[in-house]
């Protein structure tokens, strides 16, 4: 009995002795803690402030995208996210719930905004186990409107992230010269994946900033801290010397002629000779920069980075060195059709017949190979050849755009130079044609071409990079410049002329036809009547050219017609809208043509719109339906040759884009469309209240501001 009462004094002797070792090396721990205010060797001040305090990335606006005058190709555009906080430790008062408290009835009012099934919305909110939910794409890229109308539903939870898109309000429209931006998911900031955006990424793209702040256990900012916060740096802004409205006359024509002729290919350029502005620049296949639809069927910007064979637009610059030489006699005459190079034998494109005897002036306007070899031969084709270097042939322009190419003078038999004279075998891109005629329509001054105009850093408003015109050689005299264009009206006049369907009524227009073979991947050139390149390359007015149209159509599907009409319908109202655009008056007075207008109502929307542009006017459509409903002006009214006939569609109601028109027009369209219209200002529309192609209702409000046509020309 003793000996167990003194074994439990032993035991409890050493608890005691044990547990209170502990105590005191905890408080001496404690001790520690609460003295130095570290525990091994971390400060629990600083960790504390890490746990709460919290850094967001302020994203940095990516610069804006404008043409000439201002108008916003490419731009950052805020956005919204939405989201749902689901766990109730959230809310810390019931009365005000920060977490959803109602998943059904909040699934049934999302589904109004957001393009998701109520019931996937409902399985979303009801998710166990997670703090917040998200909803994919369809809760992403919500405007501001969007997110105003699902606030004003109170509903418990619901968030909204801020957040931006790079946004093109253009859609397709000189896509693969602008090119596009997308969002790396790392840094959250747009990244330039191609042209412009990604040639010029590192002045477009800015620099983020960062905000630090306290915060309670969720996140939310505590009462009466201090934020601590570093501004982004907004990226520079591009103005390039696209102007807008000749580019939307380009996309529209690319959009008609892809259409009706499916081509395999599409080039187009327009520039300013005096300068080397590139005003307008578009190709098929193209794309939407914005939805990237259509980009896996081309990725290269072909005006840029591909070198094909021109065809017989490059008799131009053998036509301009023959003058020059003085070896051109309009009247001297020689025996076409064929023509005998070392072993080989040029033959002129009918098939080798030829038109008899004729004169090099006919030869010119037959678009003759044959007479082309001859003015070859008679100006040594070593002198030629330096003229290929002096029009900067074989080598690249220069201009700002990545991935030029160079193309390839064939120029080592005697063949090969006879091909060259009359634009086969060697190889040249569309820009180095446009920069050749800048020679011929400018006095013979070279310019060279470009598309970048100044570059501004939006927080200073100080232009970091600026392109002036530059002359990049003189390859032939004013005089000859001058008579190379007398010889080219002839191209569009003389009764034989290959360009007559490229006439504009009240401009002389100048320019030099082309039928290019393809190459066939297995060796010589393709066959049949399809398998060409056609293309026009021409300017006006003759005697002051003040635009360069170079047009270039692959393999068409032509209907019983010749490869120059699809070339034509994309030349000739391009050309035409741009001098009108611009100012330039006609050379001559035009007749006006009067057009009495059918009755489109009942008929299939596409057909009426092709109706309208076959007798000669303009059609304008309204809404996103299949069938007319109604039209103004009625049926049996005369209209004068390009006035504005607009289709009312059975489907939601949209508005084009009006810049440009006169009130009378749009008077018509609100009469039609049933719109309130308010104006403001004489002359024709700058502005307007509601975007194009934006879903409207009757009854909506229209507001136009007007200018008048001499400022309209000028903003422009």
């Amino acid at each position: 009995m003793n000996g167990n009462q003194i074994n439990i004094r032993k035991g409890a002797a050493i608890l005691f002795v044990f547990f209170a070792l502990l105590f005191f090396v905890l408080f001496v721990r404690f001790l520690y803690i609460e003295i130095t205010g570290k525990v091994d060797g971390h400060v629990l001040a600083n960790e504390a402030l890490r746990k709460y305090m919290k850094t967001d990335t302020l994203i940095a606006h990516r610069g804006n995208i404008y043409d000439r005058n201002g108008d916003v190709i490419a731009e950052d555009m805020t956005t919204y996210k939405l989201a749902a906080i689901l766990d109730k430790r959230a809310t810390s008062d019931p009365k005000y719930p920060h977490h959803v408290t109602n998943p059904k009835k909040t699934a049934r009012i999302l589904a109004k905004y957001i393009d998701m099934d109520e019931k996937e919305i409902y399985k979303r909110l009801t998710k166990k186990g997670v703090f917040q939910v998200e909803f994919g794409n369809a809760g992403r890229n919500l405007s501001y409107d969007v997110k105003e109308k699902i606030e004003k539903e109170k509903l418990p939870g619901i968030v909204f992230l801020r957040d931006s898109t790079r946004f093109y309000p253009n859609g397709k429209f000189a896509s693969h010269l602008i090119g596009f931006a997308r969002k790396d998911e790392n840094s959250d900031q747009s990244i330039g994946q191609l042209g412009i955006e990604k040639a010029y990424d590192r002045f477009l793209r800015g620099r983020n900033g960062k905000i630090q702040y306290e915060s309670d256990l969720w996140g939310y900012l505590l009462p009466n801290k201090k934020e601590m916060v570093k501004e982004p740096k907004n990226g520079d802004e591009i103005y390039l010397t696209i102007d807008s409205k000749i580019q939307v006359f380009l996309e529209d024509a690319l959009n008609t002629v892809e259409k009706e002729y499916k081509p395999s290919k599409i080039l187009a350029v327009v520039a300013d000779p005096k300068t080397g502005k590139i005003l307008a620049m578009g190709q098929r296949p193209s794309f939407d920069p914005g939805s990237r639809e259509g980009l896996s069927d081309n990725w290269r910007n072909e005006i840029v980075e591909s070198a094909y064979e021109p065809g017989s637009v490059m008799k131009i610059f053998t036509l301009a060195a023959a003058v020059e030489e003085g070896v051109f006699s309009p009247n001297a005459t020689y025996k076409s059709g064929s023509y005998k190079v070392g072993t080989s034998v040029i033959r002129d494109h009918n098939g080798g017949v030829g038109w008899g005897t004729i004169t090099y002036l006919e030869g010119v306007q037959r678009s003759s190979n044959v007479a082309f070899v001859h003015l070859l031969d008679m100006m040594g084709s070593d002198t030629f050849r330096e003229y290929l270097d002096r029009f900067r042939f074989g080598k690249k322009t220069g201009i700002e755009l990545p991935d030029e190419a160079s193309g390839n003078i064939l120029y080592r038999y005697p063949v090969e130079k006879a091909t060259t004279a009359f634009g086969q075998g060697t190889t040249v891109t569309a820009l180095q044609l446009v920069q050749g005629a800048t020679a011929i329509a400018n006095n013979g001054k070279m310019m060279k071409p470009y598309v970048i105009d100044k570059i501004v850093d939006p927080n200073t408003n100080k232009i970091v990079m600026q392109t002036k015109p530059k002359e990049v050689g003189r390859p032939i005299s004013s005089n000859t410049a001058k008579e190379v264009r007398d010889i080219l009206r002839t191209v569009l006049t003389a009764k034989n002329g290959t360009g007559k369907i490229y006439n504009i009524d009240g401009y002389d227009v100048i320019g030099k036809t082309g039928t290019a073979q393809l190459p066939n991947p297995n060796g010589g050139y393709l066959s049949g009547a399809e398998n060409y390149l056609f293309s026009f390359l021409g300017m006006a007015p003759k005697n002051d050219p003040q635009l360069i149209v170079y047009v270039a159509v692959q393999q068409p599907h032509l209907k019983n017609e010749t490869g120059g009409v699809p070339v034509a319908k994309i030349f000739n109202p391009v050309m035409k809208n741009s001098l009108q655009y611009l100012n330039i008056k006609p050379q001559r007075k035009i007749t006006a043509k009067t057009i009495t207008v059918d009755d489109y109502t009942g008929m299939n929307a596409e057909d009426a719109v092709q109706k309208v542009k076959e007798a000669g006017l303009e059609p304008v459509l309204l809404g996103k339906g299949n069938t007319v409903q109604s039209q103004d002006p009625e049926k049996s009214t005369e209209l004068l040759e390009g006035e504005k006939v607009i289709l009312m569609t059975d489907g939601p109601l949209t508005i084009p884009d009006l810049k440009g028109w006169s009130l009378r027009d749009v008077a018509k369209l609100a009469k039609l469309a049933g719109l309130k219209l308010s104006v403001s200002g004489k002359g024709y529309v700058i502005k307007q209240n509601i975007k194009p192609n934006e879903t409207i209702k009757k009854g909506t409000e229209l507001v136009i501001h007007l200018t008048r046509p001499e400022n309209y020309v000028k903003q422009k």
